[in-house]
């Protein structure tokens, strides 16, 4: 049973008489979203669809943290945005001039790239939901009680509790009137007229009604359980570095039972991502990471969650746009195969169907081939799809340019080894270096491609036949022997597209130029 189902299964036991299932995610736009914090959103959204295969209702949200606030400045961002420090996201202008202010340049542009994977969530926004003041009663609560969460919170903790620490706790953080920043210390609270007064830093000081406050948030672990209650969330993921003993769910958890009289979500923790390379945490801040648009320009969205859905949500891997692109794209084709549906193990075909978009692209080229084939034809398409239909191979342009674009990208961008270029001149000194057995193979290849009347898979059955032995492997190693040579004098590298694509892409007149030595 895939991880998806199980969970699904879980919560359909715990909860028996809900009406609809809330699955939640959430994350802060300190930066470019990377593709760690996007395992949090793909881990929602597959025990959804495992949900809906079910029968059952589901509300996917997700909440962008925006009324955080900003803590440090991000690699690429003019260091000068120092002075926002302390300021809420959502009220820090955007880095770029390009929206409205730095969470929406950051929210937007993940939003962008969900919308590619069919993933479409209700998304909440903080900033909104506190200045509408829907929490505000709940704050109030909070701070009633803050003498208990202080102690649920140092309970957690290896310190002890201090009376005069406790006295003067409260779990909420004021935004200052007049500088914006939390740079605050609360003063008092008034429990009769609910109204709290605070000092800024700054030098300002003010008074607020609980109530009516519109720059006021509840700390990170008396807002989430908080959170949970409003919206009656029955999953939620949460990354390692909250799943510890001491993690921030287990804290919330009893924050949640005990301060909000509600029992705490299921909840899944996932491992975080790495880049190849690299066992460091992604990072924001850093500049260290891939985003899902990253990925998305090299990879069709169906290959990246395919990725995510075949490894449990605890389990680490790393993502890497050398050479893995290749096996990750060979890897999901084979399996896409019709032919191998019957061998798939129940998880790969659970993976596989949770990858799948709702509207199916159809047939599409396999990417190791165009990798091969592109740099030959210079990158341009229509002779890209003309060779292809030469050997046999017909695509559409709307079924042969995605696949295409991402090649090409990657090629240019990440992989720069598969540029390859026609020699233009035959390599005398490597031709010097063969064995006569090699020189006939070579002899032998050049007489086929004089031979116009024949066809290209004709022409390459003779190919193959040129290396016969009785001792089967010994043939298979001799072919591979003899491709290579014609790869080296040709391409001047061990290895190429296939053969009859070589032949087409390069010229028959060509090719001769650059194998027959006997002229």
């Amino acid at each position: 049973m895939h991880w998806s189902e199980r969970i699904a299964n879980e919560l359909i036991e715990r909860y028996p008489d809900r009406q609809t299932y809330v699955c939640a995610a959430g994350i802060s736009p300190s930066g470019a979203v990377h593709i760690g914090n996007f395992r949090e959103i793909v881990t929602a959204y597959f025990v959804t669809k495992a949900l809906r295969k079910q029968g059952r209702k589901v509300r996917f949200i997700f909440s962008w943290d925006d009324f955080d606030r900003f803590r440090k400045v991000p690699a690429g961002v003019d260091p000068g945005f120092e002075q926002y420090i302390g300021m809420p996201y959502v009220e820090v202008p955007c880095p770029f001039g390009c929206h409205a202010s730095y969470a929406e340049h950051y929210e937007k542009e993940f939003e962008l790239a969900l919308a590619e994977f069919g993933i479409e969530p209700e998304f909440i926004y903080q900033s909104r939901e506190y200045q509408s003041r829907r929490y505000n009663s709940l704050m109030l609560h909070a701070i009633r009680h803050r003498t208990e969460i202080y102690d649920i919170l140092h309970a957690f903790k290896t310190g002890g509790a201090h009376d005069q620490e406790r006295a003067v706790y409260y779990p909420v953080q004021v935004y200052c009137e007049e500088c914006r920043r939390d740079t605050t210390t609360i003063q008092q609270f008034d429990e009769q007229t609910e109204r709290l007064g605070y000092a800024c830093i700054c030098g300002h000081r003010g008074t607020l009604s609980i109530l009516q406050a519109t720059h006021m948030k509840l700390q990170w672990k008396i807002d989430w359980p908080m959170r949970w209650k409003m919206e009656n969330v029955a999953f939620e993921p949460g990354g390692r570095d909250h799943s510890s003993e001491t993690g921030s769910y287990n804290v919330s958890k009893v924050i949640s039972e005990n301060i909000f009289g509600n029992p705490a979500p299921s909840y899944a923790a996932y491992e975080f991502i790495s880049m190849k390379g690299s066992h460091a945490k992604m990072s924001s801040s850093s500049g260290s990471n891939y985003t899902p648009g990253d990925l998305l320009k090299v990879y069709a969205p169906e290959n990246i969650l395919f990725m995510f859905a075949k490894y449990q949500p605890n389990a680490p891997f790393h993502i890497g746009l050398d050479e893995d692109v290749i096996r990750n794209y060979t890897e999901y084709e084979r399996y896409r195969n019709p032919a191998a549906s019957k061998e798939l193990s129940p998880d790969i075909e659970a993976a596989l169907e949770l990858s799948m978009p709702d509207s199916h692209p159809g047939r599409a080229p396999k990417f190791s081939q165009l990798s091969g084939i592109l740099p030959l034809v210079n990158f341009d398409y229509r002779l890209l799809q003309e060779l292809l239909h030469r050997v046999g191979e017909s695509y559409a342009k709307e079924q042969l340019e995605p696949t295409a674009r991402r090649a090409e990208y990657w090629i240019k961008h990440w992989y720069p080894q598969k540029l390859i270029t026609v020699k233009e001149h035959p390599d005398h000194q490597r031709y010097e270096t063969l064995d006569s057995l090699e020189r006939q193979w070579l002899h032998t290849v050049c007489d086929l491609l004089k031979d116009a009347e024949l066809t290209g898979s004709t022409r390459m059955e003779k190919i193959y036949a040129i290396c016969h032995h009785d001792d089967k492997k010994m043939m298979k190693q001799n072919q591979k022997r003899l491709f290579s040579l014609i790869y080296q004098l040709v391409l001047g590298r061990d290895e190429g597209p296939r053969i009859p694509i070589l032949i087409e892409g390069v010229g028959v007149h060509r090719m001769l130029d650059l194998l027959n030595f006997q002229k």
